[in-house]
């Protein structure tokens, strides 16, 4: 079937999901339960059909699921005014068929996107659902008709077309659309260029261009693995060239792709989540995130620094670099649509969804012209093809994650299990704060190894997050921490996807390559529980000046830390004395 699609075709479906996308920013409201299942009709093919792989009864199988599932989505969008009178309860041996079919049509989708974890903790979640009323004691539950179990999942808000997918379809897929068109004109070899102008020439030049390029583009992407992709097909073959050991280049390039998820303005998925489960506006949550963010980088940036130092890399030479005449000639692709994006959030009332969109329609026009300022409608169409299809793909892996997750919240609030979590945390911390912090870092980083970034931090935010807040910490403080520990996944064996994407580009054995990334990433560790005990970094708006001490203080700590984990100096005391003196720095005597 796959082969049947011509190339036109599969074009004219990926432009149906941007368009339909986009259409509802401009539409006003639709029913939920017509927009979401049209969401997930539109991913389903390019998971199943496009690019499908394996034997030929592994596609069939795909094609089969791909046609189940979207006419069952698009059967409940049309019949969607009477499955509302139904109060989430099926109705007859249809319903069923179609409920549990659409349930195994979103795990298949999602083993197929992401491999077998997120798929199995919903299954989990539906087997508690089903069962949990024969566990006896504090997490057992009541018991609920399969009626209205499956329907509150499948017919109703509660599961699968629930506020994650609501977000996924509103929000994120529209971030999306702007990253995709950012990247397919000049913009993305723009971020590129301005890196190499601006680190290329320093000590380990090629290593820090990574830092640079990886917070730059992963601005514009929100996916560690995206950038590790697309930033590492340059500096990995720049830093090998130039001699450096490829597991240090590697983890270069995964500690810095992972941190840009955290890096305004667009960020990962999940801070979209957080925009509308704290019901605060985008601004809030980049105003909250950008010094975290900068910290991360500097603390990258400084453990490389320090490598270098005792390892003699030495930077790229002039030639190599480019003139400032093409970095000016690239910086209106990606300053135009930024530009526009930012004055919008910040200076009108739009939403930030609007926002994105006239981004994106800026984007869409740029593509006609390249660096050298020729215009082209043969380049224009060439580009939009590009920046449409890439869209329409990250659209389904974002709903192929999103929707599943929808599955394992929908269960835990239909069955209370979250609030219970939520009692034991508070129990075993006994009442402390801090050992709840610890208890939630653990929780997600156990969980990160095993499902996508933005799975593990809406489960993980939904049964510790209100433990957190219980204790007395503020929702962004305890949303950010958990989103940032749930990063630690892609850096943290045994399970750290851009650790294993890096190393089988640099060619190099992933275990040397995690054990550098953990040292260069001391950033994502350490960061997060200075938040806390320095408020102020997040929240800048109220006093500039504590934000500024704040980040001079921690910079100065992590500066301490990453030269004690690089080695600096060489009597055995050093190191430690290092340590413990940037612990000091960070964590006595917060700041707001």
């Amino acid at each position: 079937m796959s082969r049947l699609l011509t190339s036109g075709a599969v074009f004219a479906l990926a432009a149906t999901s941007v368009v339909f996308h986009l259409y509802l920013i401009f539409s006003g409201l639709l029913p939920n339960l017509v927009t979401r299942p049209l969401h997930l009709a539109l991913a389903l093919p390019w998971v199943f059909v496009i690019g499908a792989e394996g034997g030929p009864l592994r596609r069939w199988f795909g094609y089969v699921l791909c046609t189940v599932g979207m006419a069952a989505s698009i059967w409940i969008a049309w019949n969607r005014d009477m499955l509302v009178d139904q109060y989430g309860s099926l109705e007859g041996p249809f319903q069923y068929g179609l409920a549990i079919a659409l349930i195994v049509v979103v795990l298949e989708m999602a083993r197929r996107r992401i491999k077998a974890a997120l798929p199995s903790v919903a299954l989990l979640a539906l087997a508690y659902g089903l069962f949990g009323h024969l566990i006896p004691g504090q997490f057992g539950h009541p018991g609920m008709p399969l009626d209205s179990f499956l329907g509150t999942l499948v017919v109703a808000g509660g599961g699968l077309w629930g506020e994650l997918t609501g977000i996924s379809v509103n929000v994120v897929a529209v971030f999306v659309i702007l990253g995709a068109f950012v990247s397919a004109s000049e913009g993305g070899p723009g971020f590129m260029l301005l890196a190499i102008r601006l680190a290329g020439r320093m000590r380990a030049g090629p290593a820090k261009v990574a830092v640079l390029s990886s917070a730059m583009f992963g601005s514009i992407s929100g996916s560690a693995s995206a950038n590790v992709a697309s930033t590492g097909a340059v500096t990995l073959p720049a830093m090998k060239k130039l001699g450096y050991p490829p597991a240090f280049a590697a983890a270069v390039e995964a500690v810095a792709s992972s941190g840009g998820q955290i890096m305004p303005p667009l960020m990962g998925a999940g801070a979209f989540l957080m925009v509308e489960m704290l019901r605060i506006t985008y601004v809030d949550v980049m105003t909250a995130a950008i010094l975290p963010s900068i910290l991360f980088f500097w603390a990258t940036w400084v453990g490389v620094d320090h490598f270098a130092k005792g390892h003699g890399l030495r930077g790229m030479a002039p030639e190599e670099t480019p003139p400032w005449g093409d970095v000016i000639r690239t910086a209106p692709f990606f300053l135009a649509p930024f530009g526009a994006l930012l004055a919008i959030l910040f200076f009108t009332g739009y939403t930030a969804q609007y926002a994105a969109a006239i981004a994106t329609g800026i984007s869409m026009l740029l593509l006609a012209a390249d660096r050298t300022g020729r215009v082209s409608l043969g380049r224009w169409w060439r580009e939009l093809r590009t920046a449409v299809l890439d869209a329409a793909r990250q659209i389904a892996t974002v709903a192929a994650i999103i929707i599943c997750a929808g599955l394992v919240i929908g269960v835990l609030n239909m069955t209370g299990l979250g609030v219970k979590v939520t009692s034991v945390i508070i129990a075993l911390s006994g009442g402390t704060l801090w050992i709840a912090l610890l208890l939630t870092a653990i929780a997600c980083l156990i969980l990160g190894m095993e499902v996508p970034t933005t799975a593990a931090y809406v489960i993980c935010v939904s049964v510790a997050g209100p433990a957190l807040q219980n204790l007395g910490l503020p929702a962004l403080h305890a949303h950010l921490f958990i989103f940032w520990y749930a990063l630690l996944s892609t850096i943290t064996p045994p399970v750290c996807g851009t650790v294993f994407i890096a190393a089988a580009m640099a060619d190099a054995p992933w275990v040397a390559v995690a054990n550098r990334a953990m040292r260069l990433g001391l950033g994502l560790y350490v960061v997060p529980l200075a938040f806390i005990v320095n408020p102020a970094l997040i929240h800048p708006e109220i006093s500039l000046p504590l934000a500024l001490l704040a980040m001079v203080k921690i910079g100065a700590g992590i500066w301490l830390m990453s030269a004690a984990v690089a080695g600096h100096g060489r009597r055995l005391w050093a190191a430690p004395l290092y340590f413990a003196l940037g612990a000091a720095v960070i964590f006595v005597g917060g700041v707001g």
